[in-house]
């Protein structure tokens, strides 16, 4: 009988990163939590704490942990490739499952909780990957660049649409009008979209959610190939087990480490010099050389932050990863409860700050979550074999219920 892989044949390292990857989300996303999407990234922030923030955000998690994510997405098809191998399986209907439930999901999530979403994004990009997981390593590198290549292309042909878009939209002075007379761009005007979250009622603001999601997902075209580009990256990684076998692979990550981080350092300094200039003034060269510089700065940052966990990993200070490696484990669960948590705080529902929290007072907020996050997600393990989320995911993907207590199950957990 078919089960998901237990814990004892986890890579440890996996769930590290992806514990890692889940407080980056959760700083880059805490500003599109609470102020309108087209502020996201464009305000002047008149205190000197909130332009620091702000710009440590910007330099140290924007465009880094999304990459995170989908490598480790890529990463982890050879894991269930081989876990199903062994026993005899078809891979392909139970990985069709696997993405079908997780779509599932992230609609559920968008609809009930948040537009920004990216369960949606990651399972549609991963129906792809199966036409990949069998290439040469070098095919899937060529795949990985004309991924990269083309999303360059397709938001070179974009910049000036966007830009013309997003500056009438902060630059509307309309706040309500009756549905009937609404035009496109009044979906997106500033002052209206802070008017509906921190005062509106939930139907208005379920509208309010569904176009911007649907502004999200089309906008986000632009960067699925360059997303995919990362999913080859993790299925390459995958297939020459980089991560199953730190020790004998410490040389390669002791030299792509400084590489990653020069090349990070780098183009990282460019991008946020190219965003904080384009705030004054409206350079769509200078703003495309921004985005240019973080599609590749933020993904060699990533590898860097990889390469050092790595390396941690490798000595006695493993220890010290194991609780990040709880909050991995529940990744999907921790993802859906920031998104619980942030709306209660920034919504009409909750507390209703929406339009009010600066970066500095978001990234307080984004650690203090995170810092609950860890021991309860230690705590929820030590009795459960999965987080609830993603109970929900494997019991759907089998088809039948999974064992969830430990006691119950005479297991040690299980991912």
């Amino acid at each position: 009988m078919l089960e998901p892989v237990s814990t004892a044949d986890r890579v440890e390292i996996l769930d590290v990163l992806r514990g890692f990857a889940i407080f980056g989300i959760l700083l880059v996303n805490m500003e599109a939590f609470g102020w309108p999407l087209v502020l996201v990234n464009a305000q002047e922030w008149p205190r000197m704490v909130d332009r620091v923030a702000d710009w440590l955000i910007s330099f140290f998690a924007q465009g880094k942990f999304y990459p995170l994510f989908a490598f480790l997405f890529g990463y982890g098809l050879t894991i269930q490739m081989a876990h199903l191998e062994a026993r005899g399986a078809r891979f392909i209907p139970l990985y069709l499952r696997r993405l079908s439930v997780l779509l599932l999901i992230g609609a559920a999530h968008t609809l009930l909780l948040w537009m920004g979403d990216i369960l949606i994004t990651y399972a549609l990009v991963g129906f792809p990957l199966l036409l990949f997981r069998t290439r040469r390593p070098k095919t899937l590198l060529l795949w990985a660049l004309i991924g990269v290549l083309i999303t360059v292309a397709l938001y070179a042909a974009s910049v000036r649409p966007v830009e013309y878009l997003t500056r009438r939209a902060i630059g509307s002075p309309r706040i309500e009008q009756p549905p009937g007379q609404r035009g496109v761009l009044d979906w997106f005007d500033a002052r209206r979209t802070v008017h509906i979250y921190s005062r509106g009622p939930y139907g208005q603001i379920f509208r309010q959610r569904l176009a911007e999601a649907a502004l999200v997902h089309v906008a986000g075209f632009i960067f699925l190939p360059h997303l995919f580009a990362l999913f080859l990256l993790g299925l390459y990684a995958g297939r020459r087990r980089l991560l199953h076998d730190i020790p004998g692979h410490l040389p390669f990550f002791r030299k792509i480490l400084p590489w990653a981080l020069g090349i990070g350092i780098a183009g990282n300094l460019v991008a946020v010099v190219a965003e904080e200039y384009t705030r004054y003034v409206e350079m769509p060269r200078i703003e495309f050389l921004g985005v240019l510089s973080n599609l590749v700065g933020g993904p060699a940052l990533t590898f860097c932050y990889v390469s050092a966990f790595v390396l941690v990993a490798s000595g006695e200070a493993r220890r010290l990863l194991r609780p990040l490696a709880e909050v991995g484990r529940m990744a999907l669960s921790n993802y859906l409860l920031q998104s619980l948590i942030c709306t209660t705080i920034f919504y009409s529902y909750g507390l209703g700050l929406y339009g009010q929290v600066g970066p500095a007072r978001g990234l307080a907020i984004a650690i203090a979550i995170f810092l609950a996050q860890i021991p309860l997600s230690v705590w929820w393990l030590r009795r459960f074999r999965f987080g609830p989320a993603e109970w929900l995911w494997r019991s759907l993907t089998y088809g039948r219920l999974q064992p969830m207590r430990i006691a119950a199950s005479g297991a040690t957990g299980a991912g």
